[in-house]
């Protein structure tokens, strides 16, 4: 049974639709909202929630056992913005060799949106260099999981978050510097 809690018992033999409706609207705002930080494409980030509910709706979980439902649409939300980014970089990169380097102008911006967005963009340059598990563990963080949440949606232990969490930030903190030169 799915309580509304972290920890729920999805229905083994399919969901009912007043508890899936419970379910997605307590954590949609919440993956939509990591999901825009992952992209920075509403509409892409609306996509790719949906398409995490959906595989939520599909997915059948063993019986018997309580998953962490926000942690596992953390994880399927992650995957999803992971595979559209690389998919994002292959198709400007062919489009850059097609067209040469023409870049589409937007229209004109006041001068502090233009810098937000600019920092915006800095920063997921960064997070794209970095290594995806490092990539992820900062954004998990950077959503609000606990340390538990995020040792569940990277499958390690617990313990080791706070490791691995050090290390990206002193990845990031090194990448930032080095493209701010």
């Amino acid at each position: 049974m799915v309580t509304g809690q972290f920890h729920a018992q999805p229905p083994a033999g399919g969901w009912d639709a007043d508890e899936f409706q419970a379910t997605f609207l307590e954590h949609y705002g919440a993956i939509y909202r990591h999901l825009f930080r992952l992209l920075g494409s509403q509409e892409e980030a609306e996509d790719l929630a949906q398409e995490a509910f959906l595989r939520l709706y599909r997915q059948r979980f063993p019986p018997g056992r309580e998953h962490n439902l926000r942690a596992w649409l953390y994880r399927v939300a992650t995957h999803l913005a992971c595979n559209a980014l690389r998919s994002q970089r292959r198709r400007e990169r062919r489009e850059r060799a097609e067209a040469g380097r023409a870049e589409p102008s937007g229209g004109v911006d006041p001068a502090e949106a233009v810098l937000r967005e600019e920092e915006r963009d800095a920063v997921r340059r960064v997070l794209g260099c970095l290594r995806p598990r490092e990539a992820q563990v900062l954004l998990l963080r950077y959503a609000g999981l606990s340390y538990r949440e995020v040792a569940e949606v990277l499958g390690v232990a617990p313990g080791s978050v706070g490791t691995l969490l050090a290390r990206a930030e002193a990845a990031f903190e090194r990448a930032y510097r080095a493209a701010a030169r």
